[in-house]
């Protein structure tokens, strides 16, 4: 399984911009399919953004869909997530997880993925302020 390990976060004022980054080790991005999470304090963990690097797909959920874009570097072996016109309730610990290629049918299913299964990061936190 690949290593995941999340960069990025930090403090934003509403309407600003972050990058997040998922670096991977261990293995290749194209073996593999990678999603992004969040959990907010005192919420369920939630999908945001999904790709397969292999097959050059991409799934939003509808929260951040036109606002948020996932795109992969395979030579950095690495995910990004450039979110854009953040909002309060963007805040959260945002992390990465993977789990191999041939195992995923569908992207759409990569948000019902849990944490006991697979590589994830450890995360990385968002905060934006109003």
């Amino acid at each position: 399984e690949v290593q995941l390990v999340e960069s990025g976060g930090g403090l934003v004022q509403a309407g600003g911009s972050l990058r997040l980054s998922c670096a991977a080790s261990g293995g290749a991005l194209d073996d593999n399919v990678i999603g992004w999470f969040r959990q907010a304090p005192g919420k369920e963990r939630e999908g945001v953004s999904y790709t397969s690097s292999a097959y050059a797909s991409v799934y939003y959920e509808d929260s951040v869909r036109g606002r948020f874009f996932i795109s992969s570097d395979r030579v950095k072996n690495t995910v990004y997530l450039e979110m854009n016109n953040l909002q309060p309730e963007d805040t959260a610990v945002y992390f990465c997880g993977a789990r191999g290629l041939t195992t995923v049918a569908s992207l759409a299913e990569v948000r019902s993925w849990e944490t006991d299964s697979g590589s994830w990061g450890q995360g990385t936190q968002v905060t934006v302020s109003s």
